[in-house]
C-alpha cells in the first residue's frame, strides 16, 4: 500500500530533501485552477453561482443558504447529550489555550517624552469555514470560533456545505455546535464557493464581506484561500490532511499503523508518511496496516490515500537524517515515536505530538491545541490557527517636542540621503519659530 523511499547512504542538501518529499503536486495544481474559477464565478454572479455549485457538488437545490435561527435552535435541542458534553469540554480546553495566545500591550520608552506602544487589535468581521462532505466536523466549529471570540472579533459568520441527507440544511451537529458557541450567522454553502462568498459578499443573502477567512477543508478550499488572498486575510492553507511519523526501533508498530490510518480516513488525498531508521519497524508497520485497513470503516478511502504519491515509508540512516527530512517536509501533524524525541529539533511542523500517548487524534479534539494547521509545506513559514490569526499588531507612537528635537538633525540627514527633503522639512517646520 505504501511505497518506499530509501534515502540511506545519501547526503542531501535542504533543496534535495525538498525534491524527494512525497507530495501530490498535480492534484494541488488542478485544485488551484478550479478553485480560482469557482471564486470568480461567485464574485460575478453571487447567489446564482452558489446555488448552481450546490446542485453540482452537494446535490441540493432550493435550500435556504442563510440558515434561519430556528434551524440552530432545533439542532441544539436535539443534540445527543454525550456529544454536547464532549463539545463543552473541547470548548473549555481550546478557550484556555487560546487565551494564552493573546499578547498584552507593551510600552517602549526610548527616552524622555518618546514612547512607542505595541497593541493588538482584533479584526472586525471573520468568515469561518467548516467542511462537511466525507465527514462531519463539529470540532472544527470549536477550533474556528473559539480563537476568534477570545481575540475579541465582533462579527462571526460561519459556513458549511448543505447536506442532501438533511434536505439541504447544514449538518445538525454543526449547527448545534455553532448555537452552543452563540454563533447566529450561518450559511449553507460549501467548498471554494463559500470562501469566495465570504471574500466578496453576497448582498441578496445579507452576507457582508469579511476581513479574514479561516478554516480547514480539501485542496479546493485551501486553493480558494490563495485565490482571495489580498482581498481578505486568510489563515494558512489547511488542505488535505498530513501526518508524518518519525520512529525508531523501540516504537510500537501497532500504534503507528493506527495513527496512519486515522488520518488517511479523512480523504483520498490525505498524506501518510513514516520516517524511520529501523527497517524491521517499517516491515512491522506494513504488517500491522493490512488488517487495520481491512477492518476500518473507510477502507477504500484509506487504500487510495496510502496508494497516492503523497504517502510513503521513508528509510533513513539515522534520526539526524529523519529530522532533516521532517523539517524539509514541514508536516501538518508530526508525531515523534522516539526513545529520545527532542521536539526542539523539529522546527517545521504545524503541531508536534510527542510520545506514544499523544496521538494526532488527541489534537483533533481535546488536547486544547488547535487542529486547523498548515499543509503542503506551509509550516516552514506559516502557523496554525490561533487567536493571533484574528489580531493585528499596531504601533502607537507618541513624542513630545523635546523628544522630537532630540532626533531632528538625524531625521533631516536621513531624509536628504534618500533624496526626500520634504520629509526632513516636515520635522523642521515644527521648530521654525
Amino acid at each position: 500500500m505504501l511505497r518506499t523511499i530509501d534515502l540511506r547512504g545519501r547526503v542531501l542538501s535542504p533543496a534535495e530533501f525538498l525534491a524527494v518529499v512525497p507530495r501530490a503536486d498535480a492534484a494541488r495544481d488542478e485544485a488551484l485552477a478550479t478553485a480560482a474559477r469557482i471564486v470568480d464565478d461567485v464574485a460575478r454572479r453571487g447567489e446564482d453561482a452558489l446555488r448552481e455549485q450546490a446542485a453540482t457538488f452537494d446535490r441540493v437545490s432550493e435550500h435556504e443558504i442563510a440558515v434561519p435561527a430556528s434551524h440552530l435552535d432545533e439542532a441544539l435541542a436535539q443534540l445527543d447529550p454525550r456529544i454536547r458534553a464532549a463539545l463543552d469540554e473541547a470548548i473549555l480546553r481550546v478557550r484556555a489555550a487560546s487565551a494564552a495566545q493573546v499578547p498584552g500591550p507593551s510600552v517602549t520608552e526610548l527616552g524622555p517624552g518618546a514612547r512607542v506602544t505595541q497593541r493588538w487589535q482584533p479584526v472586525r468581521r471573520v468568515g469561518l469555514y467548516v467542511p462537511g462532505g466525507k465527514a462531519v466536523y463539529p470540532s472544527s466549529v470549536v477550533m474556528n470560533v473559539v480563537p476568534a471570540q477570545v481575540a475579541g472579533v465582533r462579527e462571526v459568520a460561519l459556513a458549511s456545505p448543505p447536506q442532501a441527507e438533511f434536505d439541504g440544511r447544514v449538518h445538525p451537529v454543526i449547527l448545534a455546535a455553532a448555537r452552543l458557541l452563540g454563533v447566529t450567522e450561518v450559511y449553507a454553502m460549501g467548498g471554494a464557493g463559500a470562501i469566495g462568498a465570504f471574500a466578496h459578499g453576497i448582498p441578496s443573502l445579507g452576507l457582508d464581506p469579511v476581513d479574514v477567512v479561516t478554516g480547514p477543508g480539501n485542496n479546493f478550499v485551501a486553493s480558494a484561500k490563495r485565490a482571495v488572498a489580498g482581498r481578505v486575510g486568510t489563515d494558512s492553507e489547511a488542505g488535505a490532511t498530513e501526518i508524518l511519523i518519525v520512529a525508531d526501533a523501540a516504537a510500537d508498530a501497532r500504534l503507528i499503523a493506527a495513527d496512519l490510518v486515522s488520518q488517511a480516513e479523512h480523504d483520498e488525498q490525505a498524506s501518510a508518511v513514516l520516517v524511520t531508521d529501523a527497517p524491521d519497524l517499517a516491515e512491522a508497520v506494513r504488517d500491522a496496516l493490512e488488517p487495520r485497513v481491512v477492518d476500518t470503516r473507510h477502507t477504500e478511502r484509506v487504500r487510495a490515500a496510502f496508494g497516492g504519491p503523497q504517502s510513503a515509508i521513508v528509510l533513513v540512516d539515522d534520526i539526524a537524517q529523519a529530522t532533516a527530512f521532517s523539517n524539509a517536509y514541514a508536516p501538518e501533524h508530526l508525531e515523534l515515536h522516539l526513545t529520545d524525541p527532542r521536539p526542539e529539533d523539529y522546527v517545521n511542523a504545524g503541531a508536534v505530538f510527542v510520545g506514544p500517548y499523544t496521538p494526532v487524534s488527541l489534537g483533533d479534539y481535546l488536547a486544547g491545541s488547535n487542529h486547523v494547521l498548515p499543509t503542503g509545506g506551509q509550516a516552514r513559514y506559516g502557523a496554525g490557527l490561533s487567536a493571533a490569526t484574528f489580531l493585528r499588531p499596531q504601533q502607537v507612537v507618541e513624542y513630545d517636542r523635546a523628544a522630537l528635537s532630540a532626533v531632528h538633525e538625524a531625521i533631516v540627514t536621513l531624509a536628504d540621503a534618500e533624496a526626500l527633503p520634504a520629509h526632513g522639512e516636515a520635522v523642521s517646520a515644527r521648530f521654525a519659530d
